[in-house]
């Protein structure tokens, strides 16, 4: 590699410390088609040369574990939703960055920096990206608020949303963020790139965050997609946004039984506390054995109501 070369894949680095050799060559050979670039073996032996790539730590490998999670066969089959780790700005406030990306093809919807992560701020910061690109089929979070509460399923007022809104929400295991790795790896990118130094306050943060969304979108080479952008794969969705949101329909094989205003499904023989998130809403019983129930809201399994005994009872999921 000649010296003038050479300049061009250092410089490259230099403007983004964090990328390999192979995204630095699909990078190069993108922006300047006229040059011959070498192989990625090559260019890390300049970058090393150069000191520019630091020795890795090894780290222990344990085996994956097999999810039962679904797959993402296209874009807007599952969406990922998390708060990376929260972290201290200039003037001693922390900022929580709500990131939500595309499964399939890893473009990241939204990356906004938040004060609280909790409330009616989450819920606009979706219904923004939702009328952007529209709805997906699932949305694939952790069991942590918002995003889930100690209810009857998990449900959370968000997630009560999110099925009005015709997307089943998906949690991975307590304790398993590798079943979310995608998003997880995109959260090493970005703490990497667009939190070291921390902005001064939340607004100057927040234009390094739409920064790096930018560039992870449209720029970044991404070795999983054959080198190109996620925002070469990502097309936004067939699925808009609702004018308003609406109670899930049961299909065959379910008795259909609203909640009182206090949550509870009346019996026969009780009154069953689930929720008052479901106040007044829709829950299907589908019988499973005798006087035995499974109830739903939705898509979510909120329990088993059993009704064999003198004292009947209602069982939570999980």
């Amino acid at each position: 590699m000649d010296d003038e070369l050479a300049d061009v894949f250092v410089k490259t680095r230099k403007d983004h410390p964090t990328w390999g050799p192979k995204k630095l060559r699909a990078f190069v050979a993108a922006q300047q088609p006229e040059l011959v670039v070498p192989a990625a073996s090559t260019i890390g032996e300049l970058l090393k040369s150069r000191g520019l790539i630091r020795p890795r730590r090894r780290r222990l490998r344990v085996p994956l574990h097999t999810s039962p999670l679904s797959s993402s066969d296209r874009p807007n089959s599952t969406w990922c939703a998390d708060f990376k780790g929260h972290f201290a700005l200039g003037d001693r406030t922390r900022c929580h960055p709500l990131t939500i990306t595309d499964d399939y093809s890893r473009y990241l919807l939204a990356c906004e920096g938040m004060h609280d992560p909790k409330g009616k701020p989450v819920c606009e910061h979706f219904e923004r990206v939702f009328r952007e690109f529209g709805v997906p089929e699932r949305i694939r979070t952790d069991n942590g608020a918002p995003f889930a509460s100690k209810a009857p399923g998990g449900l959370s007022a968000l997630s009560v949303w999110w099925i009005k809104l015709g997307i089943v929400p998906e949690r991975i295991e307590p304790g398993r963020p590798e079943q979310n790795g995608r998003h997880e790896r995109m959260h090493r990118t970005l703490k990497d790139e667009a939190t070291q130094p921390p902005g001064a306050t939340l607004n100057e943060q927040q234009r390094v965050l739409d920064r790096f969304r930018h560039e992870y979108n449209d720029v970044r080479p991404h070795e999983a997609l054959n080198q190109k952008p996620p925002a070469k794969i990502y097309v936004t969705s067939a699925r808009s946004f609702p004018q308003s949101p609406r109670s899930p329909e049961y299909g065959e094989g379910f008795i259909v039984r609203k909640l009182d205003d206090l949550g509870r499904l009346r019996r026969p023989s009780a009154r069953h506390v689930m929720t008052r998130l479901l106040s007044l809403e829709p829950v299907g019983l589908r019988e499973v054995d005798d006087d035995r129930w499974e109830v739903f809201y939705g898509p979510v399994l909120l329990g088993t109501l059993d009704e064999t005994g003198k004292e009947p009872r209602f069982i939570r999921a999980g």
